[in-house]
């Protein structure tokens, strides 16, 4: 499980140097994928071909899934990190989640998720009210 959030930089090269505590999970390889709300998911590899095997699940006749389908697998890239625990965030990930060198890493359970930062505080800021607010029918049971 990724949890916490960390603050490394992008290198020159478009590297990211992944947070320690994440490498171990990390280091036999990865997939790098468009996230939500322009961010980017890094799936360990064994987490994506299970989340993989789910949306394979879903009908190819319904737009909607098609639709992700695409988009998640054509901007997908596989990367295995150095020694130093960096690896390479291809340019079109990098353009799509608008990342030049100050980014925010996060631990998002199953995934680790990477924003630019700016957008993160944006985002954080609309959110921690409505999280301080939701209701138990979100995940009725849990809390």
């Amino acid at each position: 499980m990724f949890l916490g959030t960390h603050t490394p930089r992008l290198d020159e090269k478009g590297r990211l140097i992944l947070p320690a505590k994440f490498r171990d999970e990390l280091a036999e390889g990865l997939v790098i994928t468009k996230g939500q709300e322009r961010c980017l998911y890094i799936w360990p590899v064994a987490e994506f071909s299970r989340m993989a095997e789910a949306v394979r699940t879903a009908p190819v006749t319904s737009k909607g899934p098609r639709d992700f389908m695409r988009v998640l697998y054509a901007g997908a890239s596989d990367e295995v990190p150095d020694k130093q625990g960096r690896v390479t965030i291809p340019a079109q990930l990098r353009a799509y989640a608008g990342l030049d060198r100050e980014c925010v890493v996060i631990g998002a359970n199953a995934r680790v998720e990477v924003w630019e930062s700016g957008a993160w505080d944006t985002y954080l800021a609309a959110q921690e009210q409505a999280f301080a607010d939701l209701s138990e029918e979100v995940f009725p049971g849990l809390m």
